[in-house]
Formats: C-alpha cells, structure tokens, sequence
C-alpha cells in the first residue's frame, strides 16, 4: 500500500474550511454535520478531534472526532448537540472519521483510528463506539472494531450498525 506522509494532530481554528470540504465530501447532505456543529466541535471537544495534515502541503487530509460519553453506543442527539467530554466517561465515540477523496486508501483512515485510540488510553476509557453503515463494516474490522448489530439510530434515515474497539 502506498503511504502518504501525514502529521497527526489537533486541528486549529482555520482549519474549519478543510475539514468542512472532506466531511461534505465523505458523507451525505443529510448525514454530514453542518458548519455550526463541526465549528462547536472543534471550540468544544477539541482535545478529542484529531487532523491528520500533509507533511507535503501542510493541507488537512482527514479528521476524526468524537465526544467521550457514558453509554455505550452513539445517540442521535450527539450529532447535534456538543458538550464538553467528561473525564468519567467510560467510551470515546466517533461522530466522523472521513479522508479526503484524492487520499483514500492510502492508509490515512487507520492512522487516524491508532491515534485516536492512543488518545482514548490516556483518558482511561474502556472502549471506543461508532455507527457506520454497512459498506464500511470490513474497513473497521480491519482496525479491530466488533459489529454489534444494528443501531437504534435514525440519523439520516439510515441503517447504522454499532462498532466497538476495546481497549486494553
């Protein structure tokens, strides 16, 4: 697999437009978030959301970000409503992972998933929880994820399966 040179790190305020671009670019109208909640995001749980940036061009070329929560699969109300991460929380969620389309495939994804899974472990969290649509089951296999079924979710009038890593 071809490798691109990434730099993992935490996003800055103008990188609000970047991300924006792949998030539009990595899901639906209705699934995406829109710029208010991601900025919210970014401002908010910014110690959990992660870029991952071009050594080359120093572009974002993929995000992934998440509140910590108590329960153990997403609620819909998180897509929309962002609040600060708890140090009590047992789980570390993904609301989006996403990499630019001219990038995909080139391992960017999973480097995202390892980082954010190292971030977890310092937090002490049990495990991180994610949606997903059943296309994607097999990449977060790949990355250890368990597919736990079907979710109550009902986010953008789709069928999401709940996926768990646990962490060590």
């Amino acid at each position: 697999m071809l490798k691109i040179d990434v730099e993992i790190m935490h996003p800055a305020e103008q990188d609000i437009f970047q991300i924006m671009e792949i998030e539009r670019n990595g899901f639906s109208k209705e699934e995406a978030a829109n710029l208010n909640a991601m900025r919210a995001r970014l401002r908010i749980i910014n110690d959990t959301f992660l870029v991952a940036r071009s050594k080359d061009s120093n572009d974002v070329v993929g995000f992934i970000v998440g509140p910590a929560i108590k329960d153990r699969y997403l609620k819909d109300k998180s897509y929309d409503e962002v609040v600060p991460n708890e140090n009590a929380a047992k789980y570390q969620s993904v609301l989006s992972l996403a990499v630019h389309p001219l990038v995909q495939h080139y391992g960017i994804g999973t480097e995202l998933l390892t980082a954010f899974a190292q971030l977890a472990k310092q937090a002490r969290r049990k495990a991180i929880t994610l949606t997903c649509l059943e296309d994607k089951i097999s990449f977060y296999e790949k990355n250890g994820y368990q597919d736990e079924g079907l979710s109550d979710s009902q986010h953008a009038n789709e069928k999401w399966h709940n996926m768990l890593l646990l962490l060590d």
